[in-house]
């Protein structure tokens, strides 16, 4: 596993490699001299039991949100009608985005469909951003968040 980061603001450069045998650092400081320093470590990367449950938790809370937010669109509440009613498309297109978001969350849970179920998530909260910043005006963070954390999901579960 490497990790890499710069600090811009701070008058020491860093970027930090770290791998399970060893650590290594370069600092490049502002007159451009250069540090190196490595430091050997029998350190044990973080255990795959410990990564699964940090994906389940994910993968429930996430799932959890598009299924109450999709079955909102599908069962007709009043705020989802009036936000598809300024959309424009008609409420038709409410029922698709709430099926679409009901039924990626439901394939979060199954670890055979949940990496596509992820990525079909990505695609309709790519449209939710463009559809907040570009017709209702409201603030897209909401999807941009959910838009992030199915990524992740993405690509943990990718085959």
């Amino acid at each position: 596993m490497y990790l890499a980061f710069s600090l811009h603001p701070f008058t020491i450069l860093m970027h930090l490699t770290i791998d399970a045998k060893y650590i290594d650092t370069n600092i490049s400081l502002i007159d451009g001299s250069e540090r190196n320093l490595m430091v050997a470590t029998g350190a044990v990367p973080a255990s795959g039991k410990g990564k699964l449950i940090t994906l389940w938790i994910l993968s429930g809370l996430v799932a959890l949100a598009f299924v109450f937010v999709g079955g909102g669109k599908l069962a007709g509440a009043a705020a989802m009608v009036e936000l598809f009613d300024k959309i424009g498309l008609g409420q038709w297109f409410r029922h698709i985005t709430g099926l679409l978001e009901v039924s990626g969350g439901v394939g979060l849970l199954i670890p055979r469909y949940a990496f596509y179920a992820a990525i079909l998530l990505d695609i309709v909260m790519i449209g939710a951003i463009i559809t907040h910043v570009a017709v209702v005006g409201g603030s897209p963070a909401p999807a941009a968040s959910l838009f992030v954390l199915s990524g992740i999901i993405a690509w943990l579960r990718k085959p």
